[in-house]
């Protein structure tokens, strides 16, 4: 399922939101500019390594948020920023700018923290938006369990878009982060090239804080 927009619209401008999209798309920018050589230091000296987090961490604690903005390809930014566009502003909108920001960081720290002792001896550098992202998902379900995600649903060779309850649309790719953790601790964990539990970590976080940065009664009407 590919989701294309949610039912829902705010009333004030996510700045927040759209400060850390354009922040993610700066530093690809800068990213892609460099040659394969230093963009390869550039993901081991910044990305998340859970084998130096777990050994040193008052050395490696600082690249939890760096890699947080870090991205493999256009596929990986892009579809990451999307679903930020889509479910971050509901959720700045009803935290106000500054929690919301901070329950950002937070999900992403989660989803790092979760990655690094699931498999603390992973080489690896962990890289990508997608566990702070999570974490406004999980957040997304717990506010707002009947709004509707229009998506791209493929229906034997057909491609349909049609309106699922955000109770379905989020809980089905949260078991699908679930079980495609476990199935790669089974076999080869880490060879997919997906940090699924970070994916797992966030998410969790953010349902269980949301409550915590919750600032008043989100505005926004359903269309």
């Amino acid at each position: 399922m590919i989701p294309l927009y949610d039912t829902l619209h705010s009333r004030r401008f996510p700045i927040v939101n759209w400060l850390l999209i354009a922040l993610n798309f700066i530093v690809f920018f800068y990213e892609i500019s460099l040659s394969s050589s230093a963009l390869n230091r550039l993901t081991f000296v910044w990305g998340l390594v859970p084998q130096q987090l777990m050994l040193h961490p008052q050395v490696a604690w600082l690249t939890i948020f760096t890699s947080m903005f870090l991205h493999g390809g256009w596929l990986h930014i892009l579809s990451n920023m999307w679903v930020l566009f889509i479910f971050g502003d509901n959720i700045e909108d009803h935290m106000g700018h500054a929690r919301y920001l901070i329950f950002y960081l937070l999900s992403g720290i989660a989803a790092g923290l979760l990655e690094s002792y699931v498999l603390p001896t992973s080489n690896i550098p962990m890289i990508g938006a997608s566990g702070a992202i999570a974490g406004v998902l999980g957040a997304y379900l717990i506010l707002f369990p009947q709004a509707r995600i229009a998506s791209i649903v493929p229906i034997i060779f057909i491609f349909t878009i049609i309106e699922i309850p955000a109770v379905i649309f989020l809980l089905f790719w949260f078991v699908l982060q679930l079980f495609s953790g476990w199935t790669a601790l089974a076999g080869a964990a880490g060879s997919s090239g997906v940090a699924w539990w970070a994916h797992v970590g966030g998410f969790v976080f953010g349902m269980l804080a949301v409550r915590f940065f919750v600032q008043q009664r989100p505005l926004y009407h359903q269309q």
